[in-house]
């Protein structure tokens, strides 16, 4: 049995949507080119400041192709991280489990109830087309939101032991 204060992570590699991967190419392409007119035409002043602002668009979709979300559950508190670039973190949001409507797998009969309302949706998973089993779970909170997770068997077990009635597992 997971205790109240327990602690259990759980981290998700978000895939990059194709509009990013296409943004990213093309200015990175962009940034080239720019660069090499520069020294090629003589384009002088403007073309290193169009180089430059290319590079910056590069820099920008370059942090948001690669996405990842940590999970954190600790002392009846989750707490979600968004890592983009593998380098840079920032916390994303704060969820009390005693303010949980209903947590179980997306396709569980468990959530009908909940279908016909109107909740703000936040994806925090992985964004993988149909995969086999579906790995996520919906989690409603607070009359408000719709949450969207990829959490691991340890990290859902975690909460259920603090919020056995409000977390289904199929």
């Amino acid at each position: 049995m997971v205790s109240d204060n327990s602690y259990v992570e759980c981290l998700v590699s978000s895939k990059a949507s194709p509009l990013m991967v296409v943004v990213k190419g093309c200015t990175l392409a962009l940034t080239v080119l720019f660069f090499l007119a520069t020294f090629l035409t003589g384009l002088g002043i403007i073309g290193m400041i169009l180089t430059i602002v290319a590079g910056v668009g590069y820099y920008f979709a370059s942090l948001n192709a690669s996405i990842e979300y940590e999970y954190q559950y600790c002392d009846r508190e989750i707490t979600i991280d968004k890592v983009l670039n593998k380098s840079r973190r920032k916390n994303v949001a704060k969820y009390d489990v005693g303010r949980i409507e209903a947590m179980a797998p997306s396709r569980s009969y468990h959530l009908d109830e909940f279908k016909n309302k109107t909740y703000k949706t936040l994806d925090f998973s992985a964004r993988e087309k149909d995969p086999q089993p579906d790995p996520t779970y919906t989690v409603y909170y607070d009359g408000k939101e719709k949450l969207i997770l990829e959490p691991t068997k340890e990290f859902v077990e975690a909460i259920k032991a603090v919020a056995p009635r409000k977390v289904f597992m199929d």
